[in-house]
């Protein structure tokens, strides 16, 4: 029968084996995080369009980022660009004109009459998400990147806006030695 002495060097050096290794010089080495390349900041895509409705622009910025040179083509990028910001023209003027609509009424309706322009905002934003999600599991995933739409600070105020984040994916090393 074995005692719980035993038993926990056998659980550290369970740990051991697949978690580390100790180095020549006795430091311990995480092979969690020896194995992995570094991991760049995100790239961000501003709105660039005239209207802004609850913190999303009507547009996103189609330029193409010098930081995604080598990871992805200008053209699939554009393409995906253009996707989002066809989902942005069919569903902003919509909500714009119940924004109108909502300020008009406001007085009149307690407030209740914004609802809507909240609801369809969100009902855009839901869209915008499920894009970026069909693009990562489609494309961007095998490239090591991954979209989202992300709230950040407005620079020169302490207003939200949406930016899309274009955030590097770690891969593990595999083929490196030990």
């Amino acid at each position: 029968m074995a005692n719980a002495e035993d038993l926990n060097a056998i659980s550290t050096l369970h740990e051991d084996v697949y978690h580390g290794i100790h180095s020549d010089n006795g430091e311990w080495v995480d092979l969690l995080t020896h194995h992995r390349e570094p991991v760049r900041d995100p790239v961000a895509i501003r709105g660039a369009g005239n209207v802004t409705v609850f913190g999303l622009s009507n547009r996103f910025d189609t330029e193409f980022p010098s930081a995604l040179t080598g990871k992805v083509a200008p053209e699939e990028f554009s393409e995906t660009l253009q996707r989002i910001n066809s989902v942005l023209k069919k569903t902003l003027p919509v909500n714009v004109k119940w924004l109108f609509c909502g300020c008009i009424c406001c007085c009149c309706t307690l407030g209740c009459s914004l609802w809507p322009v909240v609801c369809l905002s969100k009902r855009t934003r839901h869209a915008l998400e499920k894009l970026l999600d069909w693009e990562n599991s489609h494309l961007y995933s095998k490239l090591g990147l991954h979209w989202r739409l992300s709230k950040q600070r407005c620079d020169s105020s302490a207003m939200v806006e949406y930016v899309l984040l274009i955030e590097f994916v770690p891969r593990l090393q595999i083929h490196r030695p030990d």
